[in-house]
């Protein structure tokens, strides 16, 4: 994990986003992980994109994961989802994401909409503490890693978390082949 100061995420609401802080609360007795070996990290704020948080801390790509919140219209209805991905991939919005969602269109969803219906910060933004409606698509490689580490709902820290307990939140669905690799 680089070097990162991680300590039990549950006794640090302060590097989290009142959502987060919420599902730690009520996290699943039969998760893969207990709740505390949810651990979370303080971090510069301005360091919280993937890119330079993995540069600064000594993270690599392949254990630093990403939340992409997605946009997918029918009609006139929307459907949001998660999609938790590897930083050495991108999700395959157009694709695999648009199909599962059985939509026509689908996108990332606009910045402000992310931040507003997630009570999220934008860079920050973890499946954990999402709107309980919200699928949370989980690609296979990331249940496959001993740990990744994610954002944690603000910007000034990061959350890490055994990868299959991803797999296993609330809302969750592990889909094989969710992300390309990043050539």
């Amino acid at each position: 994990m680089g070097s990162l100061q991680t300590e039990s995420a549950q006794s640090r609401p302060d590097l989290l986003a009142a959502p987060v802080a919420k599902a730690l609360a009520v996290w699943p007795e039969d998760a893969p992980v207990d709740v505390d070996q949810v651990l979370v990290a303080p971090i510069d704020a301005g360091l919280a994109d993937t890119a330079a948080f993995c540069a600064a801390y000594g993270v690599t790509l392949a254990e630093s994961a990403n939340c992409v919140i997605v946009a997918g219209r029918r009609g006139e209805v929307t459907k949001y989802a998660a999609c938790v991905i590897l930083a050495t991939t991108r999700a395959d919005v157009n694709g695999v994401v648009r199909r599962h969602l059985d939509v026509r269109k689908c996108s990332f969803a606009p910045m402000d909409e992310a931040v507003s219906l997630t009570g999220m910060e934008y860079g920050g933004i973890t499946p954990i503490g999402l709107p309980a409606d919200w699928p949370i698509l989980v690609d296979s490689r990331v249940i496959a890693a001993p740990h990744v580490i994610i954002g944690s709902g603000v910007r000034h820290s990061k959350i890490a978390v055994a990868g299959p307990a991803l797999g296993a939140l609330p809302g969750a669905q592990v889909i094989e082949g969710l992300a390309k690799e990043v050539a």
